[in-house]
């Protein structure tokens, strides 16, 4: 890890730097397969997961009898705690349904909006490392409480051709039933466009790698709608001389392991526990089983000393992060300064994993920055908002006059005329 101190403030930009992911450079490559399997439907996505996934596949579907088997070998404890989680993260969901209410903006004039859900939408859970089954159930319960008519769900099989059971488990938990045998670009593509097998979708959610993003910016500009920009997971912890070394350096940890290219940010005012982090971390990697996947990605990793609380959260906000725990005396203070996160969490008791897994929040979250625009997965990520306007006569003959005044003043006659033709019918009707 790289330990910094009292950077000047014209420093800031470089030092909070991501590790760059070149997503444009794959464009080509990408592209390619995207049009094959956009050609060639199954046939395409099968000769890909024997090319990419190493696996000779008979069909795509996951079968009644794979959902079945892969329930009887997951043990209850990890039934019970993936029910438990299910139940928090729809609960938290659940409570984000819109309420819209008629607005009545002059006599007559009545507007109002309704929450539509996604009729179909994809969900792209990535294989490699390590079975996330736990974005099985951030995307899905969502996606099943807003209403959306067909939930697709991709994600790529091991060599024995089979879906990690703990995915299909979730999977069922949520209450999803189409799940594909599928991974990478080529599954993208096939949400994307539709094959005889995976049906086409109107809006794909989900992680990936950097061929999985590739796929979906470019499936994004004209084909279909995606949840985020995505890049490499990342996690800032802001802590003042009261936190606990031995959290903090668990917390950042705990991202590392994510992937090489993750990356754990320490900002804090106290030069004691910047060098209590650096050495707790160095002791409790050696722990780890992923440690070899964590220290790389600590290498793109800084513990940074400000010089008060005001500068701290200043460069958080800066900095943007897709997690951030606040662990200082007063975290609900500091937590109140806070504009640019995706998710937060507040106290030496809150870490990361709990809104990774259990807690009910959302982990599907912007990175590389674009919490500074962009909100993480929620309800209204799965629905539209479409709205409806009625005008009696009352509202016509009182919004009807700055209507045609405003369209005419644009040269727009047209528009002008369709609100004098009724106005003239009302007049006469009086």
């Amino acid at each position: 890890m790289i330990l910094i101190d009292y950077p000047e403030k014209s420093q800031w930009q470089e030092l909070l730097k991501r590790p760059v992911m070149n997503t444009e450079s794959l464009f080509g490559t990408v592209q390619g397969i995207i049009d094959r399997v956009k050609a060639g439907g199954d046939e395409a996505v099968l000769q890909y997961e024997m090319q990419f996934d190493k696996v000779s596949l008979s069909a795509l579907a996951v079968s009644s009898e794979e959902f079945d088997e892969a329930e009887n070998l997951i043990d209850e404890e990890l039934k019970a705690a993936i029910r438990l989680a299910a139940g928090n993260i729809s609960a938290f969901h659940a409570a984000q349904r819109f309420v819209g209410k008629k607005v009545e903006t002059q006599p007559g004039v009545t507007c109002w909006q309704k929450a539509v859900p996604i009729e179909k939408v994809g969900l792209y859970i990535p294989g490699g490392t390590a079975p996330l089954f736990s974005t099985v159930l951030m995307l899905a319960v969502p996606a099943c409480i807003a209403g959306c008519r067909e939930i697709v769900l991709c994600t790529p099989p091991g060599k024995d051709g089979k879906v990690h059971p703990a995915v299909l488990f979730a999977a069922r938990v949520a209450g999803v039933q189409r799940v594909f045998k599928a991974g990478g670009v080529q599954a993208i593509a096939a949400m994307a466009y539709g094959t005889e097998s995976i049906p086409k979708v109107y809006k794909i959610f989900g992680p990936g790698n950097q061929y999985v993003t590739a796929a979906k910016q470019l499936v994004s500009l004209r084909d279909v709608a995606i949840d985020m920009p995505a890049g490499p997971s990342e996690v800032e912890v802001l802590a003042d001389a009261t936190a606990n070394p031995v959290f903090v350096a668990a917390d950042l940890l705990s991202q590392a392991e994510h992937g090489v290219d993750s990356q754990a940010v320490l900002i804090t005012t106290s030069k004691e526990l910047q060098q209590a982090v650096k050495d707790e971390v160095e002791r409790q990697l050696d722990l780890l089983p992923r440690k070899e996947i964590a220290a790389r990605s600590l290498a793109n990793s800084k513990l940074i000393v400000v010089k008060d609380m005001e500068e701290a959260v200043e460069m958080t906000n800066a900095y943007a992060p897709e997690h951030l725990i606040v662990e200082t005396e007063n975290y609900m203070a500091v937590a109140e300064q806070i504009v640019n996160a995706g998710s937060v969490f507040l106290g030496t008791l809150t870490p990361e994993s709990a809104g990774d897994y259990a807690s009910g929040t959302n982990h599907t979250l912007p990175t590389n920055g674009y919490a500074k625009a962009y909100s993480g997965v929620s309800l209204d990520s799965f629905i539209r908002k479409m709205t409806f306007q009625e005008i009696k006569p009352e509202g016509l003959c009182k919004i009807g006059p700055a209507i045609e005044v405003m369209a005419a003043n644009e040269s727009l006659d047209g528009h002008k005329n369709a609100v004098s033709v009724r106005l003239n019918a009302v007049r006469r009707d009086k």
